[in-house]
């Protein structure tokens, strides 16, 4: 049986084996696990609701409803980037439906670099876990690429918008 991950502390130990070994709380506070997305395209974005960036929610809406059948979007709030998300679970819900009309997961804020970076993101940017390539996160949404395989397939900086030919290649 595979041990799921979260994020208590910054001392923990994480080693998971695959992708679908993290879990994440929704903006509900129940989990997200990512097990239940196994077979799909993965595109992880960390978002924020005051970023310049902020109306690449209505490109990722737009990927999400044309390849919903193979992609899953996960929106990842993050404070970390100029202060840009600063609203609590229930501030990021209301502004995402009512502004863009956001269908797809957003889960729990949470930090994506630092000492305190969320397993899901030591997964993302760590090749000792994903196997691929390191990186580092930029800026609010930065996005990353999982196959259906659960493997990393690359990454795309905040410039690159949701609905680019260099992300919707890998949904075909």
């Amino acid at each position: 049986m595979a041990t799921l991950f979260t994020a208590s502390s910054a001392s923990e130990t994480f080693h998971p084996t695959s992708i679908y070994d993290i879990k994440i709380n929704g903006l509900n506070g129940k989990p997200l696990a990512l097990s239940d997305f196994k077979g799909k395209t993965l595109l992880f974005v960390n978002v924020a609701s005051k970023c310049g960036f902020t109306p690449q929610y209505k490109g990722l809406q737009e990927l999400y409803d044309t390849y919903k059948e193979s992609l899953v979007i996960i929106g990842v709030p993050c404070n970390q980037f100029g202060n840009q998300e600063p609203g609590t679970s229930n501030d990021i819900e209301s502004f995402c439906e009512i502004n863009y009309g956001v269908s797809f997961p957003i889960t729990e804020k949470i930090d994506v670099k630092g000492s305190q970076q969320h397993p899901l993101y030591q997964w993302l940017t760590k090749k000792a876990y994903n196997g691929k390539k390191d990186s580092k996160v930029k800026w609010n949404f930065q996005k990353y690429v999982v196959g259906p395989d659960g493997n990393l397939i690359d990454y795309y900086y905040s410039m690159t918008s949701p609905t680019s030919s260099k992300i919707i290649k890998h949904l075909k």
